[in-house]
């Protein structure tokens, strides 16, 4: 290992590679702590929480890639899994490549993970939510620089937004999320109703869409992104093509300088 990642990884050494996360209790909401921790270690650390509180919607898989891209681009990348099933962990397991990072931690930790990743110059953090465990996603929001909230364009995924959107108005998160349509399907008008429906909740949806498409499957079988496992594919190009709109994102926001949230219009 590197003599700067193992640097970096020291800092990480009260939090074990898996940690059994079957008996964590549930935290008052109003317990919940938050740091701001993003210019320790003299890096201008970045957090994107990924949460959604139906299962099945792609958060593990767009939070693994987003990281992966990261890492690609010369950045100092960690993922932070909170989800019970580890579904992250695992991934990073399979992994051969060197990087991104991937820790587990409770959701009660998660500040005090966040505070050791911006210690060790970590300089994108992507921290991955489990499904219907408010804890996790008001804590992530609250620590987040910008929330994506991945959706599949069916009927069943979009009746759950308006609880994640309330959860993460509950967090006091420093902007509105974004809402990633995920898994969209070859039909323009399907997506396009998909959209229409989100906006009706009052959520901001994302230009970049991700199709559904097998690679994402065999990637995450080897420990990869789409962008290793296939890089000329049309999955990988979309991945890019997200990332890239997500750092513009995250860009304008720290010029700005300020809180990005507005108020919600109701429909």
């Amino acid at each position: 290992m590197p003599a700067e990642r193992s640097g970096a990884l020291k800092y990480f050494k009260g939090l074990p590679s898996y940690v059994d996360q079957s008996t964590v209790r549930e935290c008052e909401l109003s317990k919940f702590r938050h740091f701001d921790v993003s210019t320790l270690g003299g890096v201008r650390m970045k957090t994107i929480a990924v949460v959604a509180q139906k299962g099945g919607s792609g958060k593990s898989t767009l939070a693994t890639a987003l990281a992966v891209e990261a890492q690609a681009a010369g950045k100092h990348a960690l993922i932070i899994d909170l989800d019970p099933q580890a579904s992250a962990c695992r991934w990073g397991d399979r992994r051969q490549a060197e990087g991104p990072s991937v820790i587990d931690a409770q959701p009660a930790r998660l500040p005090q993970a966040l505070e050791r990743a911006a210690k060790a110059g970590f300089e994108l953090v992507v921290v991955d939510t489990p499904a219907r465990v408010e804890s996790a996603a008001v804590e992530a929001s609250r620590a987040a620089d910008l929330i994506l909230i991945p959706c599949r364009p069916s009927l069943l995924d979009i009746e759950t937004l308006a609880n994640t959107r309330d959860l993460v108005e509950r967090s006091g998160a420093k902007q509105n999320p974004l809402v990633v349509i995920n898994a969209a399907t070859t039909s323009a008008n399907r997506n396009a109703q998909a959209v229409d429906a989100v906006q009706s909740l009052g959520l901001k949806v994302c230009e970049v869409q991700i199709g559904q498409r097998v690679a994402f499957e065999y990637a995450g079988r080897l420990g990869q992104s789409v962008t290793e496992y296939e890089p000329k594919g049309t999955a990988a190009a979309e991945v890019r093509t997200l990332y890239a709109s997500i750092c513009r994102i995250l860009e304008s926001s720290t010029r700005r300088g300020v809180d990005t949230k507005k108020k919600r219009v109701k429909p």
